[in-house]
């Protein structure tokens, strides 16, 4: 039979970093000024949410935020800051008042695909790895919130695309440092896959540990459909990268957090044609460190 290499595209959670951790909100409240007093039966305004000083995640890691590193993004714009480099890894944290459909990207000059980004605007802290270069004794961190591109909706009356508005929202920002945990943490398994969703049947499940385990392979015999979605646990869950080599190379897709409600399952989907047998490599990886901090995964292949 017929031999083909296949590289499927990953498509999963957003790649949020940690766990998602409750912010301090502010205690004091801003004052009206006295050319714009409130207005009567209107909602009190929300406290700024605040970045923590110090925190703690839930596998014990210790968070320090890195002084004068804070970063104010408004309307879609872009700001650095230059972060020292103790040894320790560096994340930046973030949290967001209003909506944001893009959010902003985050970089240090390393290369990195697909770039970093938070892609949710919540008042509760989020973080993003940062990649620090070999030997370098600071970091210039680049926070990048301008616009993109922008969608349209086809409007039949005028029959064009009318532009849409990008969504903006107001970004708080600052580097963190952690101190990695004395020993590693076990995380524990992922919760297993069904073993059948809307006409899938699971036909086989990988599973490892990364750093340990960074790759896995799949064989689809011909005549079926195929579909793959990954899991994973641990607090860098949602930083371990999929790339599924083959045809198509370099895709890389985040990996789901599963921990209650219905299985948040987006399979990636093949057709093998009768006669062929195809392939499915996986390399996994991390950007920044892993620090005693692993994180055990799960690929499930389902057939039909």
């Amino acid at each position: 039979a017929a031999t083909a290499l296949l590289g499927v595209l990953a498509v999963g959670a957003p790649m949020l970093q940690t766990a998602a951790q409750p912010l301090q909100q502010a205690t004091t409240a801003a004052r009206p000024a006295a050319t714009q007093p409130a207005t009567m039966g209107s909602a009190p305004a929300k406290p700024t949410p605040k970045l923590p000083e110090r925190f703690t995640a839930p596998d014990g890691t210790e968070y320090r935020l890195v002084a004068d590193s804070r970063i104010m993004l408004a309307g879609g714009t872009k700001a650095t800051v230059t972060v020292p480099v103790t040894g320790k890894p560096l994340a930046m944290g973030a949290v967001c008042t209003g909506s944001d459909d893009s959010g902003p990207r985050v970089s240090t000059g390393e290369r990195m695909f697909p770039p970093a980004a938070f892609t949710v605007c919540s008042r509760h802290l989020a973080l993003q790895p940062l990649v620090v270069p070999k030997g370098a004794k600071q970091v210039t961190v680049t926070v990048d919130d301008t616009t993109r591109g922008r969608g349209c909706v086809w409007d039949k009356a005028r029959n064009t695309c009318e532009p849409q508005q990008p969504k903006r929202g107001t970004w708080f920002l600052a580097a963190y440092e952690w101190m990695p945990p004395a020993k590693p943490v076990d995380p524990g398994e992922p919760k297993p896959f069904p073993a059948k969703v809307s006409g899938w049947k699971l036909a086989e499940t990988k599973t490892g540990t990364f750093p340990q385990d960074a790759t896995a392979t799949f064989h689809l015999e011909g005549g079926h459909s195929y579909g793959l979605d990954q899991l994973c646990t641990g607090d860098l869950a949602s930083s371990l990268r999929f790339s599924y080599l083959g045809a198509i190379t370099g895709v890389v897709g985040s990996c789901g957090v599963w921990e209650s409600g219905p299985w948040p399952y987006a399979m990636n989907e093949v057709r093998v044609p009768k006669g062929q047998r195809l392939r499915v490599s996986i390399r996994l990886s991390m950007p920044g460190e892993v620090g005693n901090r692993p994180v055990r995964w799960s690929v499930g292949l389902f057939r039909k």
